[in-house]
This record gives C-alpha cells, sequence and structure tokens, in this order.
C-alpha cells in the first residue's frame, strides 16, 4: 500500500465521508415523495423518475487521494409506492423481500467494452419493428441512460474545475463508449454500480472482476501505460470505493449488502482463468482489511498452490473470505439443471454464496428454505413409535420432506418485481429483446436453503443407531425427553449432545447426510415455477439458523427448545471432541452436486493455530484436501471466543474485528447479540 491509498484508509477508517453526508429536509422529502409515489403513474415510470430524481439531487463530490470517484451523499432512499400500496400488492401477488431486482449478476464484460451508448445501440436496433408496448418501454430506459451520463457528466465537470481535464474527458468519453484503459475500467465500473444502487436495486454482486478486467490490464501493460504497482494501487483505490457507501445499503446488519467479487476457477472454454488480476484483488483485500468487496474463489485441479497459500492469508487476517467453491462440484450440478455447460463454467455468487450466471440469470437463489431439522423431528415426534425399523421411518422422513418442499414451493406465486430499466440495460439481452428483466431472463430457477442439515442429521442418526440398532436407547424414552424440553432427563441430553452420533466425528452420521442428500433432492424435482423454472435446493441457511430456532422444539441431537442451529451446511454446536480432519470427512459427499443451490462447509478455526512458522501452508493443504476430497463450498473464520467475549464486553476496543456470519463478513461489534451469541457458541478447530 501506498502513502496515497494510506492516507485515504485512513479518512474512511474515521469516517470522515460521513461527515459530507446530508439529510433530505422534510420539505425535499415531501416533494420528492408526491413526485414518485403518485398511483395514476405506472410503477415503470415510478421507477424511472426516482432514479432521476436521486441522481439530480445527489452531490458531487472529489475526495482527495482519490482515483477511482463516486461517493453516496444522501442517506435517504424513497420509495415509489403510495401508503398501503405495497401491502395491497402482496396481497395478491408473491413479492419477493422488497420487491425489487436483487442478487444477480451484471453482464459487466459487455458495459465495459461497450458503454451505455452501446446498450443504446442494442435497444433502437429494429425499434421501428417492435410493437407499442416495447417501444414505450424502450423510452424508459432510454431516460435512466440519460440519467446516468447527466450524472457521470456533473462529476466530470467537478473534475475540470479541480483541473483534472484528463480525468474529465475520461469519465465523459467511457460511460458512453466504453473504457479504454484499466483505470477507466475501474472508473466506469464504480460509475455503473453506483448508479445501479440509486435504481433502487441492491444486493449487486461484482462479479468475475479478473476476468472481465484483465483484457484493461494485459492491454496496459502491454502498451507500457502501466506497472503492477501502478495496477494494485488502483485496485485497493477500487476496492476502498466499495466501503464508503456500504452502511447506507438495505440490509439486515451493516454488511450483508450482496458485494460479492469472485476469482479464479475455470473460462467458459473450461481452461484455467487465473491471473496477475486473482493475486492482486486479494493482496489488495489483505492490505485493506475492509468488509467489501467479499471474495469468493473458485478451485480447480490447476489452481496453483501459491494461490491457495495467498488466500490463506486472508484467512489468517481474520477477514472471514474468501469463499471457496469447488468447480468440479459446482459445474456439473448446475449442467444437471439444465444449465449450458458455457454458462455454467462462468458461474459466480449471488451475495452470500448461491450460484448464479452474469447476465443470463433470473434466478431468485433466496426465495424460501426448508426447514430440514423440523422436518426430522416432527417425523421423529409423529413416526418413531410406531416404525418397525429405520427404513419404514426413512419412508415417513422422506414423505414429510416431500409435503414440505412443496408447501414452501405452493406459497410462491404471481410474482411481484418492481420495473428495473436501468438494470435491463446491464443484462444480456434485455436490450436486444425491449424486455425488463424484473420479467425473467435465460434462467428463471427458485432456489431454496436448507435450514438445520446436520441437526436433522444427527437427529436421525441417533434414532438409527441408538434405537434400532443397538437398542441403547428407547422409544419412550427419547420421545418423552423431547416433549420436555429434557426437563426431567438432563442426563440423556448430556448423551445425545456429546457422546451421540455426529456428523464429522462418527461414520453412521454420514451414511445418513448421504440420505438427506438425496432426498432432499428428490423432493424438489417436478416442482416447475410460473416462469418454466425448477427449484435449486441447497444447504446453505442465510438467517434461517436463528430463525427456524426459534420455535422448534428440542430434538434428539440434544438440543433444546429454541436454541441456535448450526449456520449453513457446518457440524453441530455440540462437537467439540472431533479433529479437523475429521470433520473435514465428514462433510465431503459425493452427492453434493445435488444442491446445486450451494451451501458453504462453515469452520470456526482459533486463531491460535496460525501461530506455528509453517501455518499458512498447514491451513492451505487442508483447503486442498478439502476440495480434492469432493468438498462443495467452504468458509473458514480464524477466531479466538475469549476475544469476542471481550468485544461484546468492549465494543470499543474491537472495532476492527471482522467475521463471517453466514454468507457475508462484518464487523463483530455491528452484529445483533443473538448472532454474536451464535458464532461464539461455534466449534472452534486448533489443531
Amino acid at each position: 500500500m501506498n502513502e496515497r491509498i494510506r492516507r485515504q484508509l485512513d479518512f474512511m477508517n474515521a469516517r470522515e465521508h460521513r461527515k459530507l453526508r446530508r439529510v433530505l429536509s422534510e420539505a425535499e422529502w415531501t416533494s420528492l415523495c408526491e413526485a414518485l409515489q403518485d398511483p395514476a403513474l405506472p410503477l415503470i415510470e415510478r421507477a424511472t423518475r426516482r432514479l432521476e430524481r436521486f441522481l439530480e439531487m445527489e452531490t458531487p463530490v472529489l475526495l482527495a487521494d482519490t482515483d477511482i470517484q463516486f461517493l453516496r451523499t444522501l442517506t435517504d432512499f424513497p420509495d415509489i409506492y403510495a401508503p398501503g400500496e405495497l401491502d395491497e400488492i402482496r396481497a395478491h401477488h408473491f413479492v419477493h423481500e422488497h420487491g425489487k431486482v436483487c442478487n444477480l449478476a451484471c453482464d459487466y464484460e459487455t458495459v465495459l467494452r461497450e458503454g451505455l451508448e452501446g446498450r443504446r445501440a442494442r435497444l433502437l436496433n429494429g425499434l421501428d419493428e417492435a410493437t407499442p408496448e416495447q417501444k414505450e418501454y424502450a423510452g424508459y430506459v432510454q431516460r435512466t441512460i440519460d440519467a446516468a451520463e447527466r450524472f457521470a457528466d456533473r462529476y466530470a465537470a467537478l473534475e475540470e474545475e479541480h483541473g483534472q481535464a484528463a480525468q474529465a474527458e475520461a469519465l465523459r468519453r467511457s460511460i458512453r463508449t466504453g473504457a479504454q484503459t484499466f483505470a477507466e475500467a475501474l472508473q466506469l465500473f464504480r460509475a455503473v454500480h453506483f448508479v445501479l444502487w440509486a435504481s433502487g436495486a441492491y444486493h449487486c454482486t461484482v462479479g468475475r472482476f479478473d476476468q472481465y478486467m484483465y483484457p484493461f490490464y494485459a492491454a496496459d501493460k502491454a502498451a507500457g501505460r502501466l506497472t503492477d504497482e501502478d495496477a494494485l494501487s488502483l485496485i485497493e483505490d477500487f476496492f476502498l470505493s466499495f466501503n464508503r457507501d456500504s452502511d447506507l445499503y438495505p440490509s439486515i446488519m451493516w454488511g450483508d449488502d450482496g458485494q460479492s467479487l469472485m476469482l479464479g476457477g475455470c473460462r467458459r472454454d473450461g481452461t484455467n482463468a487465473v491471473n496477475e488480476l486473482t493475486y492482486m484483488a486479494i493482496r489488495a483485500s489483505l492490505a485493506l482489511h475492509q468488509i467489501d468487496p467479499k471474495l469468493n474463489l473458485r478451485l480447480t485441479a490447476d489452481t496453483p498452490d501459491d494461490l491457495y497459500e495467498l488466500a490463506t492469508e486472508l484467512t489468517r487476517a481474520g477477514m472471514g473470505f474468501p469463499q471457496y467453491a469447488n468447480d468440479d462440484v459446482v459445474i456439473p450440478g448446475l449442467t444437471r439443471l439444465g444449465y449450458a455447460l458455457e454458462d455454467a463454467r462462468d458461474y459466480v455468487t449471488a451475495a452470500c454464496w448461491e450460484f448464479i450466471i452474469p447476465g443470463t440469470g433470473m434466478d431468485i437463489p433466496n426465495i424460501g428454505a426448508v426447514p430440514l431439522a423440523e422436518v426430522a423431528r416432527n417425523t421423529i415426534m409423529e413416526s418413531l413409535e410406531g416404525a418397525k425399523n429405520f427404513e419404514e421411518l426413512t419412508e415417513k422422513w422422506f414423505e414429510n420432506l416431500k409435503r414440505r418442499s412443496k408447501a414452501e414451493f405452493d406459497g410462491i406465486h404471481d410474482l411481484f418485481f418492481e420495473p428495473a430499466p436501468f438494470h435491463s440495460v446491464l443484462m444480456a439481452n434485455c436490450m436486444e429483446q425491449k424486455h425488463d428483466i424484473s420479467l425473467g431472463a435465460k434462467y428463471n430457477n427458485f432456489g431454496f436453503h436448507g435450514t438445520g442439515f446436520s441437526c436433522a442429521v444427527d437427529q436421525m442418526a441417533v434414532v438409527k443407531k441408538w434405537v434400532y440398532e443397538d437398542g441403547t436407547l428407547s422409544k419412550a424414552r427419547l420421545l418423552e425427553a423431547l416433549s420436555t424440553n429434557f426437563e426431567f432427563d438432563r442426563e440423556l441430553q448430556y448423551q445425545l449432545r456429546h457422546d451421540a452420533p455426529k456428523l464429522g466425528r462418527d461414520d453412521e452420521a454420514k451414511i445418513v447426510a448421504h440420505q438427506l442428500i438425496e432426498m432432499y433432492a428428490k423432493s424438489l424435482e417436478g416442482l416447475i415455477n410460473e416462469r418454466g423454472g425448477l427449484v435449486r435446493g441447497g444447504t446453505g441457511t442465510a438467517m434461517y439458523y436463528l430463525w427456524h430456532a426459534e420455535g422448534l422444539g428440542a430434538t434428539a441431537d440434544g438440543r433444546s427448545f429454541g436454541e441456535a442451529l448450526p449456520a449453513n451446511f457446518s457440524p453441530s454446536l455440540f462437537i467439540t471432541d472431533a479433529g479437523l480432519f475429521s470433520v473435514l470427512g465428514g462433510f465431503t459427499l459425493d452427492n453434493l452436486s445435488l444442491l446445486p443451490n450451494g451451501g458453504p462447509f462453515t469452520l470456526e478455526l482459533h486463531d491460535t493455530i496460525f501461530g506455528a512458522p509453517d501455518s499458512i501452508q498447514k491451513v492451505a493443504k487442508m483447503v486442498r484436501t478439502y476440495i480434492r476430497m469432493g468438498g462443495h463450498q467452504l468458509q473458514l473464520n480464524a477466531v479466538n471466543r475469549e476475544t469476542l467475549r471481550d468485544a461484546q464486553l468492549h465494543p470499543e476496543k474491537h472495532g476492527d474485528l471482522i467475521v463471517r456470519v453466514w454468507g457475508w463478513s462484518g464487523h463483530f461489534v455491528e452484529l445483533e447479540k443473538a448472532y454474536q451469541d451464535q458464532i461464539i457458541a461455534r466449534a472452534e478447530f486448533a489443531q
């Protein structure tokens, strides 16, 4: 990190940039809402007008020591619905989250190459033969392009005022006709990404940074315009820009903003995609120690050992990323569901871990969640007494799982999304087809999370082993204990927590886990949504590991009523005596590709694991081993329970403490206590 970046980082860490923000006055806010929330106006008019007005009211600001500009100054963000209007829509439609297009990966490669005027040209081509509706839509799209260009021009004018004529000219040109240099490409991305957020979109992913930026980097290097030192500085500058506004983005908590960046893996033709920018991105993140962008690293058999080791440096630094994904599991899982091979090879992650395709996907990867732990518990409570053997109980389990998956699916109908004309500008084929991305794209699949995977497995494993095979636990005793929340049988609860089969420690549980994956995948087969898409299962949980736990009774793994579930595809919170490689083996299953919605194996490494001189090599080898064993996804936290507890008591001393929450990294002291407590409860591995 050079001195210029250091000054910028210090400025941002001191929150000095927040002093440049302003809150709209009551009169301004009232006027804005009246202009946007007129129920007589079509929603697309309101969405377009919101972008126009919001950008007009934003104040361009040039930050010192900063090459990558664009800073959000307005803290308020308006909605486009009249009072009660969205509630009325919800009465007739399924409204996903806030009703806005989100969790998509844009076609950044094309936008960086041809600019907004290139996108406009695609829109206008064939417009004479278009339907009246398409012509009307094209008008709205052009207004959003005009608004984005005007806003960039205002920044350019400010740059001219400050004697930066070359930067001003580059910004005006690049936003219209595309970038010509690496620096221009980074600035253009920032400008487009800023406008995307200003349009109302959220969880706007960053995509395959080292792929769409590489042609600009390579051309500059070949022409002698750029050194690697300068390139790294520009990337650091670029990365800092993601953190200036992240606290203003809509999310459950600060950090859950969806700014997920993908590196590595293979290209669309199957060749190795790792390049110089792959390494530089990791080095930049390591130097800055910021929560955004959240790095993801795709791994293949060709991934170099030194890349594993560099990524492990981030883990040691306590970033909670990179999150790893195994191409050899992910790509077959996607093609099995009908994704074209070239598209599947181009996958990125959505806000957290779900796999999506840049430019061509309108998948909704987090539209629902199946409470796997609850289904297992209900099966035991309802059917254990009458089931003659475990096979019979398993049949009941599968029936219940199918019913619950179908019920989750049946609740989703008559989808509603706000029109998203500017988002459509950034998606493949939307301009050619004069078609809003909110109405669908090439891929329109749903994604279901699966909550409490290890809890479900551990419940059934103890029944299989202790009740049916060994006969050491009677059905009556287990059912009585569960129905009374172990109030009168703490001895059994202790045994279930500490001695019973656990996924990651016992082979019995791994066999059951394999069964559950097969059943969960089959329970979703044949579910076709209204847009012709399928339903993809996954083992991630998002925030459901707390939500689905709240009313869940005691479970046969020893968990008490209301107690939190493990996050994602993770071992039990009670597994305290299993070795690290035993746990790794338990969570490498040969049928994980059946659940292509993703779900990271989440491990907490005690930070003392990095005390040895060769710790980086050892942890990197552990990651590589997990991938070669067939692991799906992996995310690591380097934590110390005592440090976390101290941070709860003395947050002022731990403002820079970063942890992985479920699929995103955030500042520990900014998290709600329930999430802090769950992270503290996770098993630490120190060997």
